[in-house]
């Protein structure tokens, strides 16, 4: 019993300050504005740089199941329901699990299990989501690929391509596209420059950001210039080599990247590719990125593949040995 009376005795403070409160209360007068979903919800603000520009610091994955393409099953269908997205990602997985393409599911970046935005292609225009016809140029180009001699059997280093040689791997960017594996990107800012490292092939594209106009020496990487637009880093890449082709590009490709912080931990990616020597019009893909815990570790690609390029000649020229008895 003396428990219980301690207890009531603790309530009678606060009854009585709810019945003195009670006649305000009833009138309306000076009582809380109820808090709604426009008070509550408070518009992200970007992070910015001493500087002043928006701060694009960290290490960001650009992983995704999404494919690059619409798969022709999906015709118009640009997003699919949750039941459809679970599923496409359930046969996904499965088809990996046995596919030969690399050592198994377990090479694949965790984030290229799931189908972000459960949209049905990375390309967003043009709306059926499939990279454009080829134009004259680029059917002529296509057909002599087939017959290209050396192909099959490497003469010289120069006879493999770029990522077999370990100098260019073309998911890396630009434009960046996500790969199995190194989806990985990290910002480094200063007023005048912004370098974009790439995990895969440990490439550092650097940026000038101060008005200068684009150079006239081609590169693999392409000659890149960047500005803002309001909160956007916008990217302009021009000069590329043959050599550096993108879904069979040429020299003449024109690239157009944006970078929008659009919450603590996402960036909005986009980019348009333009080449009139390849496709029948430009096309724009889009892709989100996450972050993620770094660093970022050295991708020393070559020291495996200095022996397999070795390998390829060597076996060329065995082969033509053998032929000559």
């Amino acid at each position: 019993m003396r428990d219980r009376r301690c207890a009531i005795g603790d309530l009678l403070p606060i009854v009585i300050a709810v019945v003195s409160l009670a006649p305000t209360l009833l009138s309306g007068q000076s009582r809380p504005a109820p808090i709604t979903a426009s008070r509550a919800a408070k518009p992200w603000t970007a992070p910015r740089t001493v500087w002043g520009d928006p701060d694009f610091d960290g290490v960001w994955n650009f992983g995704t199941m999404t494919p690059l393409e619409r798969a022709t099953a999906f015709a118009d269908k640009a997003v699919l329901t949750e039941e459809e997205a679970a599923a496409f990602e359930q046969q996904t997985l499965q088809r990996r699990s046995t596919s030969n393409a690399t050592a198994g599911p377990d090479w694949w970046d965790l984030e290229n299990n799931v189908l972000k935005n459960r949209r049905t292609s990375l390309i967003v225009e043009p709306p059926d989501g499939r990279i454009p016809a080829l134009s004259a140029p680029g059917r002529e180009r296509a057909a002599g690929r087939g017959r290209r001699p050396g192909r099959n059997a490497p003469e010289s280093p120069e006879d493999l391509a770029l990522q077999e040689r370990c100098i260019l791997w073309g998911t890396a960017g630009p434009p960046m596209i996500p790969a199995v594996y190194n989806n990985n990107v990290q910002f480094f800012q200063t007023r005048d420059h912004i370098v974009i490292l790439n995990e895969m092939i440990h490439d550092a594209r650097v940026v000038p950001m101060d008005g200068r106009p684009h150079g006239t020496l081609a590169r693999l990487l392409g000659d890149s210039r960047g500005h803002w637009e309001s909160d956007t880093l916008v990217i302009d890449t021009i000069n590329f080599t043959a050599q550096s082709s993108f879904r069979g590009s040429t020299e003449h490709l024109h690239l157009v990247e944006r970078f929008t912080r659009t919450s603590s931990d996402t960036i909005e990616y986009t980019f348009t590719a333009e080449d009139s020597s390849t496709w029948t019009r430009p096309w724009t893909a889009a892709i989100t990125m996450t972050r993620t815990p770094g660093p970022i570790y050295e991708y020393a690609c070559h020291e495996g593949n200095e022996r397999s390029v070795t390998g390829s000649l060597r076996g060329t020229l065995a082969a033509e040995n053998g032929n000559k008895k």
